[in-house]
């Protein structure tokens, strides 16, 4: 049944292969930000631009057209809707790169590639064999509770609800979201995950400014992805200030519709919908000066 699930949402992920990805609503200009904010840009599906006082880091790069596998030059797999809001030789020098698990469409070794001139990449447990002739000065494997340091940030690997296999018959891989702090400012990056109650005990340990969770991918795959209510859930019950939904309307690969997660999302949200302050690829937020509004 499984196997069967599968094509079929290859199949259906498939469906737009003759149609050209769609320019992104709004492009990041990395340039122009000030390294006394923090500033995070969504790139597309779980790629986020993190810019923390001047601390850049990037998550789960993926800037191709698809993502898949690569037969002879050419990749089979799922094609993007959208373009990715920023290209590989866009991107400012960064200090880190982090890879939250080993599926395809989070671990692309040819967008990997095209950054790895960054001195640090974080990878989960068991997935180092992936990504070590790729050329980063430093990979670093971590395990849930275990930490690592970019310029003046943390970045710690905390627990998510997903799985970690790169290949169906493959090996058992870790599988991570990350919490980078710096002095008492926390984000969350927590882009592939089902409902847990992990983020909301983080909460209570921690104080997390904004988290940045998956929204997407939730049918037929609630076991591995929350749905728009459970994203609001999980954001409130960590006690985090800004919610920045990722991991929505770039590929297809789930069966619900675009522009159907993040309405959702808001909805959910209702009289608190400021709090959801990402809602387009592309869109940049920078937090208040102020520091968290919320608690």
């Amino acid at each position: 049944m499984a196997s069967a699930l599968a094509v079929a949402t290859v199949a259906y992920a498939s469906s737009a292969a003759l149609q050209s990805p769609a320019p992104p609503p709004a492009t990041p200009q990395p340039s122009t930000w000030s390294a006394a904010d923090l500033t995070i840009a969504y790139v597309g599906h779980a790629s986020v631009l993190i810019d923390f006082h001047g601390t850049r880091i990037l998550t789960d790069p993926v800037f191709f057209e698809r993502i898949g596998v690569h037969l002879g030059g050419v990749t089979i797999g799922p094609k993007r809707l959208v373009q990715a809001a920023l290209r590989p030789e866009e991107m400012p020098a960064l200090d880190a790169v982090l890879v939250s698990h080993a599926h395809m469409d989070s671990l692309d070794r040819s967008s990997l590639l095209r950054v790895a001139a960054a001195p640090l990449l974080v990878v989960p447990v068991r997935t180092r064999d992936l990504v070590d002739d790729l050329g980063f000065a430093r990979v670093v494997e971590l395990d849930w509770g275990e930490r690592v340091t970019a310029g003046a940030v943390t970045i710690e690997a905390v627990a998510v609800r997903h799985w970690g296999k790169r290949w169906p018959l493959g090996q058992w891989r870790g599988y991570s979201g990350y919490l980078l702090t710096r002095d008492d400012v926390s984000v969350l990056f927590a882009s592939d995950t089902a409902y847990t109650e992990a983020l909301g005990a983080l909460g209570r340990s921690r104080r997390i400014s904004a988290a940045i969770i998956g929204n997407g991918a939730y049918d037929p795959w609630i076991m591995n992805h929350a749905n728009p209510e459970q994203v609001w859930r999980m954001f409130t019950e960590s006690g985090a200030c800004y919610l920045l939904p990722v991991h929505w309307d770039t590929f297809r690969l789930g069966k619900e519709p675009a522009g159907e997660p993040m309405a959702r999302l808001l909805a959910a949200a209702g009289p608190e919908a400021d709090r959801v302050v990402i809602r387009r690829i592309g869109e940049t937020w920078a937090m208040p000066r102020a520091g968290c509004a919320r608690r």
